[in-house]
């Protein structure tokens, strides 16, 4: 049995949950999300928490109910205060800029490298070696930090790239003479 699907999911203040058929959907002073449920999971609200149960005893429905509980704590916190990555650049000339709806990034290549920014996500630059992405929905803000930072891995003889704040890069020995 799923031991995260037991918990639920409490609605914060100032968010509202609405459950109409399978589709559940959050708003927010950041604004509405929304998520269409399995027909192997049952979602019901109860005063400002979201319950989800299995609709059946098979392997596949338990599987689904704790991913749907947390799809909708993540949408639920999204809408109320956002979710964020950070990314550094590290590399002589490496640097970042937003200009209008485009991040120009300049990573050692011949040319500068454009990535338009998506309407549901916020990128700014407050130096010129610091990536911020903000946004309500947590796997989009995660798959554009990813595609970003696709553009330059970081490498592990000098560590130059596009890399997390987070992420330690294990660094290598260079050739011996």
């Amino acid at each position: 049995m799923s031991r995260v699907g037991k918990n639920p999911v409490t609605v914060p203040a100032g968010v509202t949950a609405d459950l109409s058929g399978r589709k559940l959907t959050i708003k927010g002073k950041l604004g509405e999300l929304s998520l269409t449920l399995s027909d192997q999971v049952q979602a019901k609200i109860e005063g400002g928490k979201v319950v989800f149960a299995p609709a059946n005893d098979s392997k596949q429905a338990r599987m689904m109910w704790g991913t749907a509980r947390n799809l909708a704590r993540n949408m639920a916190a999204g809408v109320s205060r956002g979710f964020q990555k950070n990314l550094e650049i590290n590399g002589v000339g490496y640097r970042a800029a937003v200009q209008g709806k485009t991040l120009q990034l300049q990573l050692g290549y011949s040319h500068d490298v454009h990535y338009p920014i998506p309407e549901d996500v916020t990128i700014k630059c407050e130096k010129p070696t610091s990536i911020t992405i903000s946004g309500r929905d947590k796997q989009r803000v995660g798959q554009v930090a990813a595609e970003i930072r696709a553009f330059r891995p970081p490498e592990p003889y000098k560590g130059k790239g596009i890399k997390y704040d987070t992420e330690t890069i294990l660094r290598k020995e260079g050739k011996k003479k």
